[in-house]
Formats: C-alpha cells, structure tokens, sequence
C-alpha cells in the first residue's frame, strides 16, 4: 500500500484515542468482571474488523487479507503471552483490583516497543532480503521449541526476573509493598519504585521477548509497515480484556503451544519460499487466501481438541477423588464413613 504521511499520523492519533479512552473507562481500580471483559473483547474486535473492511474498500483485497491475516496471527500469539501475564500476576502478588491497570501500562509498553521493533525490521527487509531466509530460519526453530516445551508439560513452571528487571530494582530500590497506583514513593529519604512500577515493566520488558517471534511471522504474512503495525496494535490493545475473560480458560488450552507451532513452522516456510523466489528460484509462493485458510483451521482444530481433552481429563480426575464410590463400599452394607479432606 501507498500510505501517505497523513494516513500514518491520522492512524497515531485515531489509535491513540482509541487507547485514551480505555485509560479512562479502566483509570479507577476494580475488579474486572466477566461481563465487563466480554463487552470490551467485543468492541476491539469489532474495531478491528471495521479497520479491515476499510482496507478492503479503499485498498483492495490484498492488503485486507495482509491485515486479517496478520491479526489472527497475533492474537492467538498474544493468548500464549498471558500464559506468562498470570505467572508475572501471581509472581508479585498483584492486587486484583490493580491488574487491569497493570495489564494497560504493560500493554501500551509493549506497543510502543513494538512500533520501533517494526520500522527496524522494515528498513533492514527493504536493504536486505537475505533476511527474510534468518526469518524463516528463526520461526521454523521457534515452532520446534515450542512443541519440545509443550511436551515437557512444566507444571511448577514460575516467572523468572529478566537481568534489566533485576538490574533496575537494584539501582532504584522496590518498596515493600503496594501503594495505590502509585509507581514512585518516598522511603527512609529515596526515591524508590513501588511493585506497582515493577510488574508493569515486567509486562512491558517480557512482551519485547515475544515480539522477537511475532514480529517475523507477521513479516512473514505481509512487508507493509501499516499493515503490521496496526494489526499489531489491535492485537495487544484487546489484550487485557481478554486477559480477564478466558483467564480461567488459559489452563484448558493445553494443545495451543501445538497449534501455535504450526503456524509459525507454516509461516517460516512461507518466508523461506519468498526468499528463494527474490532470489530467483522459480518455486510456488504461498498466497494469502491459503495462509488466512490454514491459520484459522489450526487454531479451530487446536481450540476443539484442547476443550475435548480438558474435559477428558477432568472427568478422570473426578473418577479419582476419594469419596465418589457408591455407597455400600465403606464397610458391610453401609455407606463409607471417612472422608479425606
């Protein structure tokens, strides 16, 4: 697409405000209900979806499949991120009614990063296309690290402080618990950052991490700046919502690392395709129709297994709690009369 600088800044401003005002619906402290989250996950969902059917009406087809595409992808990224966010969560026991405005400042971190993480690799795509066969390269052995950690099904698994996280709290000081929603107190005379600042800049810094796979693998669905950053902004700017809505669901999602997998083996091997052809290799390009059709299936085949073995697996776990035998296996006759508690 040919996008002005006018179309770039009208873009800023109109997410900006889009980001302003949830600011100022989440600004006071308070739980989250499910309604609420289910509401707001609606709204940026269907905000999403209009920005793609604009794409479509003025800029074609292509460039509205580049979008969709590209959207699917982070968001199911972005559903394998709050994996992490409920670990960073439970790691420095946020308050709940402080979590969606933790979950906002983090978010709007990441955006930022993310919006530099973007025109870096747009320049160095535009100069070097011998980039896009690291790309793939990368996202081919992120996908087979992925299916080793889901395969090793880590249990106790807990958020481990990143070295400028550490690095950070040693040079400003934490204070010993929260006050408020405020990021900086007064304490024995210093200055000190509050666990408030610390677990946003644990949501923010970790969200980098992940944008070093999902940036490649929207690269890998489109080169256009616009398109990835605002299927990247819609993607995050949703997120805490839906943080709150499925967060119970998260553990019942036990295939996603797999279907997640896939897709980013898909995508690879898409990038690496598009490098040989930029090289001159005649072989088949993967178009976007054919990407949009093969991410959807994977995250509908992996939702409906993983609900199938959760179920599966509750059942068995019912079937052994002590206390479900019938009655009359206690003892001659009568039902059994201990009970573990």
């Amino acid at each position: 697409m040919d996008v002005s600088l006018t179309l770039w800044v009208l873009t800023i401003v109109g997410l900006s405000a889009l980001i302003a005002i949830d600011f100022f619906i989440g600004r006071k402290p308070h739980d989250v209900s499910i309604k609420e989250a289910g509401i707001w996950t609606v709204v940026w969902i269907v905000l999403a979806a209009l920005f793609g059917l604009g794409l479509f009406l003025f800029g074609g087809g292509e460039p509205a499949g580049e979008f969709f595409a590209g959207f699917i992808t982070e968001k199911s990224l972005s559903v394998d991120n709050l994996f992490v966010f409920v670990l960073i969560m439970a790691k420095f026991a946020v308050p709940s009614q402080y979590q969606q405005r933790v979950l906002l400042i983090g978010v709007l971190i990441a955006l930022v990063l993310r919006a530099i993480f973007i025109a870096a690799g747009a320049a160095i795509l535009a100069s070097f296309a011998w980039v896009f066969y690291l790309f793939g390269a990368f996202l081919i052995w992120t996908a087979w690290k992925l299916i080793q950690e889901a395969r090793a099904d880590q249990e106790d698994e807990e958020f481990e402080e990143n070295k400028l996280l550490k690095a950070a709290e040693r040079k400003f000081g934490v204070a010993d618990r929260y006050h408020g929603t405020k990021l900086w107190i007064e304490q024995n005379g210093k200055r000190v950052m509050t666990p408030m600042l610390v677990v946003m800049l644990a949501i923010g810094s970790t969200d980098v991490l992940f944008a070093l796979d999902s940036i490649p693998a929207i690269f890998g669905l489109t080169q256009d700046p616009y398109i990835v950053f605002t299927a990247n902004a819609f993607a995050l700017m949703g997120l805490r919502q839906l943080y709150f809505l499925i967060g119970g669901l998260l553990r019942k999602l036990v295939h996603l690392s797999y279907g997640l997998s896939i897709i980013l083996g898909f995508i690879g091997v898409k990038l690496v395709l598009h490098a040989l052809h930029e090289s001159g290799v005649h072989v088949p390009e993967i178009s976007i129709p054919v990407s949009l059709g093969v991410i959807c299936s994977v995250l509908i085949v992996t939702t409906i297994t993983s609900l199938w073995a959760s179920k599966k697996q509750a059942a068995t776990e019912a079937a052994r709690k002590p206390g479900t035998e019938k009655a009359g296996t206690g003892g001659e006759g009568s039902p059994k009369d201990s009970i573990d508690v």
